[in-house]
């Protein structure tokens, strides 16, 4: 069957960004992937992207660009997608403004792939894409949910929310990303779907250093029980809707990077509680794990607002102090016994 749309534009070729370009291409005659790397531009253009998603043959129609003159040189533009991690967005979309503004003023839709909070500023992906393009706010739409990229390019059956501002847009939006294994679930409450899309990378990495300590699930579903209630009061700063957080892009999303084999934010605590350091482990791979910078948005945005929260604390604490990551565990057992709430 013919395509629906013309063309696709996708901003960034990691792991979750491929993934949901080649969702697109099942909507789209041609998907272009903005790459900045040699090796990854020359991986894709075999059909594979040999950094991030290893082994896993990507659709005919997904084209790597890197020089932007060919970038601009893309004809019927349908749909902007970012896929670049939060503390990116900033400096990339402000020195590359003009060439955005171009599809935004057409009504173009544009999609943010984003989950982290700004260590700098403490604002989340759209306190920062509305401050650069405010005249275009509607044309914003944020993807978050329980979404692992390999599944998604192995077409596993994938649910994923979508918040914007307008229902035009993102009736637009969901009906590009449509296929027979990905869905979009429609939602108005950014706030609450970009605090769950951040947050639960924090308590990920809460739950690697859990299994790697050697407890299992009993402290697990302890911790993620406590952590959305952590959430909760997050969101209530940010008036987010209290049922965002127990949907996808809240317990949906938290649920699987807790649990599942494959979230960097998870293997990251692993290796905390193997005794290695946090930069270390960063600067050991190509691959950002958001939890690490969101955890010190976190804590201060929880001293800022006198936010109660003890477990993304105690994260902090081991990540950016150099606690001991057994002993905060014993601390946070030790909390004076209350009504639960």
């Amino acid at each position: 069957m013919r395509p629906k749309f013309k063309s696709a534009i996708v901003i960034g070729a990691g792991a979750f960004g491929t993934s949901i370009a080649s969702v697109l291409s099942n909507n789209f005659e041609k998907v272009y992937l903005k790459v900045r790397s040699q090796d990854i531009y020359d991986a894709l253009k075999e059909g594979e992207n040999k950094i991030y998603l290893p082994g896993v043959e990507l659709p005919i129609n997904l084209t790597p660009i890197m020089d932007w003159g060919e970038l601009e040189k893309v004809e019927e533009v349908e749909l902007v997608v970012s896929g670049l991690p939060t503390k990116a967005l900033n400096s990339y979309f402000r020195e590359h403004k003009d060439f955005f503004e171009n599809y935004l003023k057409k009504g173009i839709p544009f999609v943010s792939l984003a989950k982290g909070i700004d260590t700098e500023t403490l604002e989340l992906p759209d306190d920062i894409f509305y401050d650069i393009f405010y005249d275009y706010k509607d044309n914003f739409c944020f993807l978050s949910g329980p979404s692992f990229a390999k599944e998604i390019v192995e077409k596993q059956i994938t649910m994923v929310s979508i918040a914007g501002r307008t229902r035009e847009h993102l009736e637009k939006v969901l009906e590009m990303l449509k296929s027979d294994y990905f869905k979009g679930l429609p939602t108005y409450d950014v706030k609450g779907v970009l605090l769950g899309g951040a947050l639960k990378n924090i308590l990920a990495i809460a739950s690697g250093m859990i299994e790697g300590f050697g407890y299992n699930h009993n402290t697990r579903a302890a911790m993620i029980t406590r952590g959305i209630v952590e959430m909760l009061r997050f969101g209530k700063v940010f008036n987010a809707r209290e049922e965002t957080f127990y949907g996808l892009s809240g317990m949906g999303d938290l649920i699987l990077t807790t649990t599942g084999e494959l979230s960097r934010n998870k293997s990251f605590g692993l290796e905390i509680a193997k005794g290695r350091k946090p930069l270390e482990i960063i600067e050991s791979q190509r691959s950002v794990v958001e939890g690490y910078k969101t955890t010190e948005a976190a804590y201060f945005l929880s001293e800022r607002f006198k936010i109660r929260t003890q477990l993304f604390n105690g994260v902090y604490e081991i990540l950016y102090k150099d606690r001991d990551p057994k002993e905060i565990m014993d601390q946070l057992m030790a909390l004076p016994i209350k009504f639960e709430s």
